[in-house]
């Protein structure tokens, strides 16, 4: 016979997904009503003010699109990339790679500059491509490297493409709400980010913001966007302001009741304190895998707090250890992609898995499984590291 699926309760500390907060599960277990029902049109009106805080943005066009971040980017993508148009990309690692792949699906022509994975994007290289390339019309790189936990100077790289006539794409997947993000003071044209991370909201829908230079190139093509689900000059049918919408699609009605809870929540608790939190409980894991001699990818300067990459051991099984802190700890960390596959662990303090209860189990964890192996670390130092750091 078949059954139900109950999951059990793991506690989410890898790349994402990351904890979904309680208060945003039990949103998306109300009374789903029609996505064209008055009283859920003044939600999403609400929640478009509450998106904008979140990106510190005045921006009209800031809204959810009905799909995962993936989608997001390809909203950013299909809308402002013609056939014909040159895009440089900056690729740090997995995530620039996909951008690349857009502008081609797009008919455009990806300019790459490579940085180092692990690194930040460098500016210089940026410049000298967009010396290289006086026909480049967009400039596309990630804040927050998911696939390294490197964080790039956005205010930096936004002010050299505008320098150069450019629009410019932003991946804020990873680091929407956990660290420092300014649309409007740093000039950014169009970004998108992810609920599942630091948002601590379920998986399946992509915040997203354009400015009016964005609007203004959107409106201005010749051709028309290769979307229908994504082009947005249909979409802003439905998202737009008041209570008399354009029916495009029926929108994920409870899902945006969560991502609703979670903006709240974010909105309470304050977008500058989320950010130090992040920090804090960083600094305390960090503490802790360094007593134990482990070592980050990431130069400090350039760390996301919310994405640890940290150095496997050497003649340590990466897999196994994974697999022993799930099965015996119901803990997730994650792998290492690319090149970075069996070297790295990518460990997530993101939303509401950044706690000091979490912080706490994954050092005693990791510290029991590596002493089990007998792997070269300093066994039963980690935690009371990590609370020093508290203290």
């Amino acid at each position: 016979m078949t059954t139900s699926f109950y999951p059990p309760q793991r506690t989410l500390m890898g790349p994402g997904p990351s904890d979904v907060n309680p208060r945003v599960s039990q949103a998306m277990a109300r009374p789903t009503i029609g996505h064209l029902d008055p009283m859920f049109v003044a939600m999403m009106d609400e929640m478009k003010e509450l998106l904008q805080q979140a990106f510190q943005t005045g921006n009209q066009l800031t809204i959810p699109v009905s799909a995962p971040g993936s989608a997001g980017m390809e909203t950013c993508f299909v809308n402002l990339v013609e056939p014909g148009d040159t895009v440089i990309v900056c690729q740090n690692g997995v995530f620039g790679g996909r951008m690349k792949e857009n502008v081609e699906r797009c008919g455009g022509t990806a300019v790459m500059v490579q940085d180092e994975w692990g690194r930040a994007v460098d500016a210089n290289k940026l410049e000298d491509a967009l010396q290289a390339h006086p026909e480049a019309k967009v400039v596309a790189f990630v804040q927050a490297e998911t696939s390294t936990g490197a964080s790039s100077d956005v205010k930096t790289l936004v002010e050299l493409a505008h320098r150069y006539d450019c629009l410019t794409i932003v991946d804020a997947v990873t680091s929407l709400g956990g660290t420092e993000l300014r649309v409007d003071a740093w000039g950014v044209d169009a970004i998108y980010s992810g609920t599942q991370k630091c948002l601590s909201c379920v998986p399946g829908l992509s915040p997203v913001s354009f400015n009016d230079r964005a609007i203004a190139a959107i409106k201005g093509r010749k051709s028309p966007v290769q979307s229908w689900f994504l082009d947005l000059n249909l979409v802003m049918g439905y998202w737009g302001q008041g209570a008399k919408r354009a029916y495009h699609h029926t929108a994920p009605v409870n899902t945006l009741y969560a991502l609703h809870e979670s903006l709240v929540i974010l909105h309470n608790e304050g977008l500058e304190n989320s950010w130090a939190r992040h920090r804090l409980h960083h600094n305390a894991l960090k503490a802790g895998l360094e007593a134990m001699g482990l070592t980050f990818v990431v130069p400090e300067a350039e760390r996301l707090p919310q994405l640890n990459a940290v150095t496997i051991p050497d003649g340590v099984d990466d897999a196994a250890v994974r697999g022993a802190l799930l099965n015996d700890y119901n803990l997730e960390i994650g792998a290492g992609l690319g090149p970075m596959a069996g070297k790295v662990w990518r460990i997530g303090l993101m939303g509401y898995a950044a706690r000091k209860d979490n912080v706490l189990k994954c050092l005693a964890a990791l510290d029991e499984v590596l002493g089990r192996i007998n792997a070269p670390v300093n066994n039963g130092v980690a935690v009371s590291a990590a609370l020093a750091a508290y203290k």
